[in-house]
């Protein structure tokens, strides 16, 4: 709540009061045998109070002039959309802990905070190992898609890495998109050795639909603690293995559908590299500001007029009197 006009027009209530007290108050007396009676009756007691009620009005109109307001703002955005999608490796090599706890404990942190930082995009997500499958389909709720992203564990499919599959079935989720920008972003940690559709196929795919397609290498090559088996109980025994990793596949595929290929082998690098991919594919948002003001002095005046004519019907009615 604002005052649109200056608020130092409430100065004149007080001036106005040392001025009425300074004016001598004139009155007619006449003899009455029950004055004493008459003083100290209630109506009697009652009468000099009625000036506040002056008071109180000259303030209300005081304020009313002062103008009070309320100001909205609304902001209605428009926003050039892009359509995401995460495509996140989760074989048993992911849980290797050459990053803390591990690969994909950190690849998920970071991937949710990319999607935290893109509030008008669509995004989805896909897992793979052995198979892929659709984690999250596009939705613009961030919340629903990071909470997918946490919710991704290693196991649920077969062991392995089918990178081919798990860009096509991103690929699948976007074909139909109306969206001019189509992006998937995958990110795996070893060799392609599994699924049935072959990585540069999918890729190839990816260009024809117009979806470009960043992949992201994480990990370290060479000997890491990584799973080694399985456990009966769905744990993994770890020993030290050693790691290869197909830079030039990945390399390939991101130069075929106009992408760009990075190479995390820390956290730090995963998070620069997010920070890339947010800066290249920025959302086009135009932004208008609506503004909007609501008056209050109408109702400020009723209630002046409403104790203006409480006033009069005292003063003149109930507590009438001449002055003794």
């Amino acid at each position: 709540m604002i005052l649109a006009d200056p608020f130092w027009l409430l100065l004149l209530v007080p001036l106005a009061w040392l001025i009425r007290r300074e004016q001598p108050r004139k009155a007619l007396r006449m003899p009455n045998p029950d004055t004493g009676l008459l003083d100290s009756s209630f109506r009697t007691k009652m009468r000099p109070k009625t000036q506040w009620i002056r008071w109180l009005i000259l303030t209300l109109l005081v304020v009313a002039m002062a103008r009070p307001q309320r100001k909205w703002e609304e902001e209605k955005i428009k926003a050039d959309a892009l359509d995401i999608v995460l495509s996140m490796d989760i074989s048993p090599s992911m849980l290797s802990r050459d990053f803390q706890p591990d690969r994909l404990s950190v690849a998920k942190r970071v991937a949710s905070n990319f999607v935290a930082n893109r509030p008008h995009d669509r995004m989805g997500l896909v897992a793979f190992s052995a198979e892929a499958f659709t984690q999250c389909p596009l939705t613009t709720d961030r919340r629903v898609v990071q909470t997918f992203i946490q919710e991704l564990t290693v196991g649920r499919l077969e062991d392995g890495t089918a990178i081919g599959m798990g860009l096509a079935t991103a690929v699948n989720r976007l074909k139909d998109s109306p969206s001019k920008s189509k992006i998937v972003v995958l990110l795996t940690d070893g060799e392609n050795n599994a699924g049935y559709i072959a990585p540069m196929k999918a890729a190839e795919i990816a260009r024809t639909l117009g979806i470009r397609v960043y992949t992201v290498g994480i990990g370290s090559e060479g000997v890491v603690m990584s799973p080694a088996q399985r456990n009966p109980d769905g744990s993994y025994s770890y020993a030290p293995r050693f790691m290869r990793f197909d830079t030039e596949l990945l390399k390939q595929m991101a130069a075929t559908t106009g992408g760009k290929f990075y190479r995390a082998f820390s956290e730090r690098d995963l998070e620069q590299i997010y920070a890339e991919i947010d800066r290249l594919e920025k959302t086009k948002i135009e932004v208008t500001m609506v503004k909007r003001t609501t008056d209050y002095f109408q109702g400020l005046l009723a209630l002046a007029a409403l104790f203006l004519l409480l006033e009069i019907g005292l003063n003149w009615g109930w507590l009438r009197s001449v002055t003794p």
